[in-house]
């Protein structure tokens, strides 16, 4: 069964995408827990963190620069934000599919939230 993640890469999802190439998209979250928060996201499914081969560093290492990018595109970057990537059930991950997410926008406390 695809992931949502599999479902926006493969069109079956419509998303407007901030940034896109053969390894990575990046969209803004459905679900936003600060003003700005955005998925950064690779193509290829890789579950975890945990589960990622070491050939994946490159894609991972990418997905940060285009966090950053993308920080600086929405004006962000010079108060702040926040990257955060779950790792498993009790990291709080609820997709089996790697992504970055970026927020910011606001102070944000360490719960995510806006202060």
């Amino acid at each position: 069964m695809k992931t949502v993640f599999e479902k926006i890469r493969d069109r079956e999802i419509p998303k407007e995408f901030l940034y896109e190439d053969d390894e990575v998209m990046a969209f803004y979250d459905i679900a936003p827990l600060a003003p700005v928060h955005v998925l950064i996201v690779p193509k290829k499914v890789i579950a975890s963190i945990a589960e990622m081969d070491d050939a994946d560093a490159h894609t991972v290492g990418k997905m940060f620069l285009i966090a950053r990018n993308i920080a600086r595109d929405l004006k962000i970057s010079e108060k702040g934000y926040k990257l955060l990537i779950r790792v498993g059930r009790d990291g709080g991950q609820e997709v089996p599919h790697l992504h970055l997410h970026l927020m910011g926008g606001a102070r944000l406390s360490e719960n995510i939230h806006p202060v």
